[in-house]
């Protein structure tokens, strides 16, 4: 096999290589495509602007320069800040396992990432403080798209696990009740704000996810990446705040 000249060509015939089921090898081309803005010294764009953002043409020699390792260590830094330590753990994971295929295969001769390790993975609040309900609401008053203030009010007014929120289908849902139906998990119940944006979010539709994104259902990483990006400007610390945190802002409401 000939050696790639670009970066991106390299991540290719990587991918092309690995046995990864569709949405994996997404969730790594995103990965990989985010250390190439490292590698070009540029931070990568967040919200929308990542999704749609033409990145750097890098060649791939890039990775044995010497500042290569100063370049990832700094982005590796701002990236467990930005968007948490596990996140960007699996992101350096995806990294650290192309560059030894890549240098299996004679493309490279060094290992940028060799100082780098995983960051202690904080718990569900992220690591971060509490947030009060008067922060709480100033997330919920966000002049945000009518997904995101549904996802954020039902998240708030259940206090339910994400992920569980972000599996819900519509055919999941008794609007009239304000509540989901009775399946696998206890209901779920909700309460004003959630009730008056729902019927909108789900306007002619009758089944499928509850939340979407034009390739499918919202995932876990692309919500917290939207939340993060939209509550730095209420953050004091001005990092942004996680989505457990709402979560449990609102069960703390609740066990009031």
């Amino acid at each position: 096999m000939s050696q790639p000249v670009e970066y991106a060509v390299a991540v290719d015939r990587f991918l092309a290589a690995a046995t990864l089921a569709g949405g994996s090898r997404r969730i790594y081309r995103i990965a990989l495509t985010t250390w190439a803005w490292a590698l070009a010294d540029r931070p990568p764009p967040l919200g929308e602007g990542r999704r749609n953002a033409a990145p750097p043409v890098l060649p791939l020699a890039l990775l044995d320069d010497p500042l290569a390792a100063i370049r990832l260590r700094k982005a590796f830094d701002t990236r467990c800040a930005v968007i948490g330590a596990r996140t960007a753990n699996r992101e350096l994971s995806v990294l650290v396992g192309a560059v030894a295929w890549w240098r299996a295969q004679g493309w490279l001769t060094g290992d940028p990432t060799t100082a780098l390790r995983p960051r202690p993975a904080p718990g569900p609040s992220g690591g971060n403080p509490r947030i009060s309900a008067r922060q709480a609401q100033g997330v919920l008053d966000l002049p945000a798209p009518l997904r995101e203030q549904t996802f954020w009010h039902l998240l708030y007014e259940t206090g339910a696990p994400i992920e569980r929120i972000l599996a819900l289908d519509i055919d999941n849902l008794n609007l009239p009740r304000r509540c989901t139906r009775r399946r696998d998990h206890p209901s779920l119940h909700w309460g004003e704000g959630t009730a008056r944006l729902l019927p909108l979010l789900v306007l002619g539709r009758v089944d499928g996810p509850l939340f979407t994104t034009s390739r499918g259902r919202l995932s876990y990483r692309r919500a917290a990446e939207i939340f993060r990006a939209a509550t730095r400007p209420l953050d004091p610390q001005e990092r942004g705040w996680t989505l457990h945190q709402l979560s449990l802002a609102g069960q703390q409401q609740s066990i009031r």
